[in-house]
């Protein structure tokens, strides 16, 4: 039995309502480089707190509080 595919990295989020079979609990997926867009970090505000999203050099991603 053949596991299924995993999304390729070039990947961007496709709003729901053009996924005739999407479902309200279905997760989105977004690319590193959607959110990223060129730069080295991003910060992202949750729940009233700041994150920051940062890339490696390595080609890794490290999320801080």
């Amino acid at each position: 039995m053949n596991p299924e595919p995993r999304p390729q990295p070039d990947h961007q989020l496709v709003p729901a309502d053009d996924e005739p079979e999407a479902h309200e609990d279905a997760t989105p997926s977004l690319t590193s480089d959607s959110l990223l867009r060129g730069r080295k970090g991003v910060t992202i505000s949750h729940n009233g707190f700041v994150y920051r999203l940062q890339a490696t050099r390595q080609g890794k991603l490290i999320l801080t509080k």
